[in-house]
């Protein structure tokens, strides 16, 4: 589903982190890189058919990054000297195919030069994500510049898996994004795995949490025992976590959901509505969930075309 460029335009003075001279289009690399879009898809696909955990990696990496100083990529620097980069923050403990990037950037650093950022190839990356596991498709707005700096202190502005909903509404508040963004949004968890420590809080100590599911509850309990070592163990988002459907919200319904903020979408009457709606409808999430990206991977700030992903030039 592609939008039109008069609903682009309106989008990118939505956030604080907005950047004036950093207005985005969506034919910016016409001229001088239009190949950059398929590198990257190709690279997306030949990954993820080596590993079918590379698209929810990539769209989490890309909401990771938003969500710090815009879309600039600073997720994805590594960290240096006394510096310890976002990627190497415990909230971001877990993410990988960092690989695909470094990849479709050399590609495209072989034909066009210093001309398409890091951020750009995240965000079409995403995109692309989303379309292999079966997602809706839209056009990326371009034109993001990569920032030059990576704090992993920062990472506590993102949104905890523990987060109630007037926390969640004031973090997504403070990106220009609304509360039918942050029922749309949160819909990426229908992809992926969360580790134990994100979800134990709700099933230690046994029937903590009056709003789950207690079978359910047991399940989890099952998967991360008490006093567990093991930092791999955790469940998968949904049962069908490489396939981007509504599945989450009917998951949500019946009180099965992994996260306390998943949950707390129904404690607020505007997000419990869009719960029921997207639920029902796949075709209103999808439609919602395009809208309200768009709309996050707008958020600009960078200053720079890096010439490798991974450090500033």
């Amino acid at each position: 589903m592609a939008l039109n460029v008069a609903f682009l335009s309106s989008l990118f003075v939505l956030s604080v982190f907005s950047s004036p001279g950093n207005a985005l289009s969506l034919n910016y690399y016409d001229k001088t890189c239009p190949i950059a879009e398929s590198i990257v898809t190709n690279t997306v696909k030949t990954a993820t058919s080596k590993d079918k955990t590379v698209p929810a990696a990539l769209l989490r990496m890309h909401f990771h990054d938003c969500f710090i100083r815009g879309c600039d990529g600073s997720i994805l620097l590594d960290s240096k000297g006394n510096n310890k980069a976002e990627k190497d923050a415990p909230p971001n403990g877990s993410l990988h195919a960092f690989f695909v990037i470094d990849s479709a950037k050399e590609q495209i650093e072989s034909v066009c030069p210093g001309v398409v950022s890091c951020a750009d190839i995240l965000a079409f990356a995403a995109r692309d994500a989303v379309v292999l596991s079966g997602g809706p498709t839209w056009d990326v707005p371009k034109g993001r510049k990569d920032g030059r700096t990576s704090r992993a202190s920062e990472t506590t502005s993102l949104p905890a898996p523990t987060f109630n909903i007037s926390q969640l509404q004031q973090n997504f508040r403070q990106r220009g994004l609304s509360m039918d963004d942050l029922a749309a949004l949160l819909g990426a968890h229908t992809l992926g795995f969360a580790h134990c420590s994100s979800f134990e809080s709700r099933v230690y100590p046994v029937n903590n949490d009056p709003t789950l599911n207690p079978t359910f509850a047991q399940r989890l309990r099952s998967l991360c025992p008490v006093n567990h070592k093991a930092k791999n163990l955790g469940s998968t988002n949904d049962p069908s976590p490489r396939t981007f459907d509504n599945t989450y919200y009917r998951l949500i319904l019946q009180q099965k959901s992994l996260f306390h903020s998943d949950e707390a979408l129904l404690t607020n009457p505007k997000t419990k509505g869009l719960v029921y709606k997207f639920a029902t409808s796949h075709k209103a999430f999808t439609e919602a969930f395009v809208h309200s990206i768009i709309k996050l991977s707008s958020i600009t700030g960078g200053q720079e075309v890096r010439k490798h992903c991974r450090v500033v030039n």
